[in-house]
């Protein structure tokens, strides 16, 4: 991972109005490249069709070995955050997509 940059932090939808404005920047600083995009995708997971959407839409951020290594760090820690009691159904839905990044580094 040495692409690092800007990073919200904590981006997902609860934290975008319908008109876009990005809320809830307490947590920004710097972070892998793709790492806003990954926590995006990740919480989405629940919603598949969101999930596609942003996976087509963010590809540029989520491929490749800078966006496979974001969504590794963005899993690890919102299973750890699952493992203290937040978003648990998110859990089965992470561990498959960490499971899809093992396979397609193959």
């Amino acid at each position: 991972m040495d692409e690092w940059e800007c990073a919200h932090g904590d981006f997902h939808a609860a934290n975008l109005t319908t008109g876009g404005t990005v809320l809830d920047w307490e947590g920004w600083g710097i972070a892998p490249r793709g790492y806003d995009a990954a926590i995006f995708y990740a919480y989405a997971q629940l919603a598949p069709d969101t999930a596609a959407r942003i996976r087509r839409e963010l590809a540029a951020f989520l491929e490749g070995a800078a966006g496979r290594a974001a969504l590794l760090v963005v899993c690890a820690e919102l299973l750890q955050s699952a493992s203290r009691g937040d978003h648990p159904d998110l859990t089965p839905k992470l561990r498959a997509l960490i499971d899809g990044l093992r396979t397609a580094a193959r």
